[in-house]
């Protein structure tokens, strides 16, 4: 096991000292907003000395990008459980906590609150590995009163995120899945998911497996201001080409939908994710809850700041006058004109290209843990 990558001490005073409307180079948030759970509010003032003049260099070049430190998760559980009814899974599976890809819209980022850090920041930079992942599930399989149904990776945050290229826990864990004949379904915005075609393409011969790709725009420039380590687009299409023709079910997920963002690409994206190979496709519109309004009106005004009030303007309409509404049912999809519009575009556009195809369920039927040493043999009489 590789060991974590130590922690710069330079990250904590680096970040503090970041202007909230100055772009962090290859990094989504502008800031390292304060959790709601502190007693303290840290607030970045631009005073002149946050950081030495480069000769030579412009005003408003990207401020320098804080490094990531990786520590250990030693949680004692693995699965997570739901009771949403708007969620189509009961249970789940985080290799990692905080997200490396630092897409700016995460619904994950208030999660990094709980850990007294900053849903900002520190959520791309400073993440949590649960090394003991592939164990601890094991040990849950086979726990006599455990009912088997789809497990959800990819749900919270991205399973293929750049660190498990070096720490391979989704693999491991993966591979106790298929051990257990356990189906499962992944969504994740990385290209590293083709690493694991192996595993996943037996898995879906079983009809265990199915993988849905992320895909928020076709614009590589907007693609790394708004997730900078994600996979670029025509990669993320590239992988849902490969797993394709390894015959593992492959849908796409545009979402976020971020009005005048990237609504305008619907139906470029759908045409994009289809030729590649994927059957079905599905959406969410942009949800900001908790700290990730602040942290979104940052990112606007760094990047977009001619479109910030346009933006804003057009959530408020889509979510009864707020910049967030987290009502069962609705907050996926939104309300009002501008989410019906946007509902309309997507149906018919799916049907027009044939991703409205209802995905075949997964195998529940066929999970029974293996035999392992010490069980006792049974006799075929």
């Amino acid at each position: 096991m590789p060991k974590p990558l130590p922690e710069r001490a330079s990250n904590r005073a680096l970040s503090d000292a970041l202007k909230p409307d100055r772009a962090v180079k290859g990094r989504g948030a502008v800031s390292n907003r304060t959790g709601r759970f502190e007693a303290e509010e840290r607030v970045a003032v631009a005073d002149g000395w946050e950081r030495a003049p480069v000769p030579g260099a412009e005003d408003d070049d990207p401020a320098p990008s804080p490094r990531i430190s990786v520590a250990i998760d030693s949680t004692r559980t693995i699965i997570a459980r739901n009771e949403s009814p708007d969620i189509p899974f009961d249970r789940s599976i985080n290799p990692y906590r905080g997200c490396e890809h630092g897409c700016i819209y995460c619904f994950a980022r208030p999660t990094h609150a709980f850990l007294g850090l900053s849903p900002g920041l520190d959520f791309e930079t400073k993440l949590t590995m649960k090394p003991d992942a592939a164990r601890l599930l094991e040990r849950e399989l086979r726990k006599p009163g455990y009912r088997c149904d789809v497990l959800a990776m990819g749900t919270n945050t991205d399973p293929y995120q750049p660190i498990d290229r070096r720490y391979k826990i989704t693999r491991q864990i993966l591979e106790v899945l298929s051990a257990f004949n356990h189906p499962v379904c992944i969504t994740t915005k990385s290209a590293t998911v083709v690493r694991d075609i192996d595993i996943l393409a037996g898995m879906a011969g079983r009809g265990l497996a199915s993988v849905s790709i992320s895909v928020t725009t076709l614009d590589p420039a907007l693609a790394r201001v708004m997730e900078p380590r994600a996979s670029s687009p025509g990669r993320r299409l590239g992988a849902i080409a490969e797993l394709a023709k390894a015959g593992i079910p492959t849908g796409a997920m545009v979402a976020p939908i971020i009005p005048a963002i990237n609504d305008a690409e619907i139906e470029r994206i759908l045409a994009a994710v289809a030729a590649a190979g994927a059957r079905q496709a599905g959406y969410v519109l942009l949800r900001l809850p908790l700290e990730i309004k602040g942290l979104f009106e940052e990112w606007l005004e760094a990047h977009a700041p001619g479109k910030a009030g346009r933006v804003l303007d057009l959530i408020r309409d889509v979510r009864d006058g707020k910049l967030n509404s987290a009502e069962f049912g609705k907050r996926m999809t939104g309300t009002g004109p501008f989410a019906e519009l946007v509902r309309a575009r997507f149906r018919i556009a799916c049907r027009k290209l044939g991703l409205d195809r209802r995905q075949r369920a997964l195998d529940v039927t066929r999970f029974k843990p293996p035999p392992q040493a010490g069980d006792q043999l049974t006799l075929g009489l």
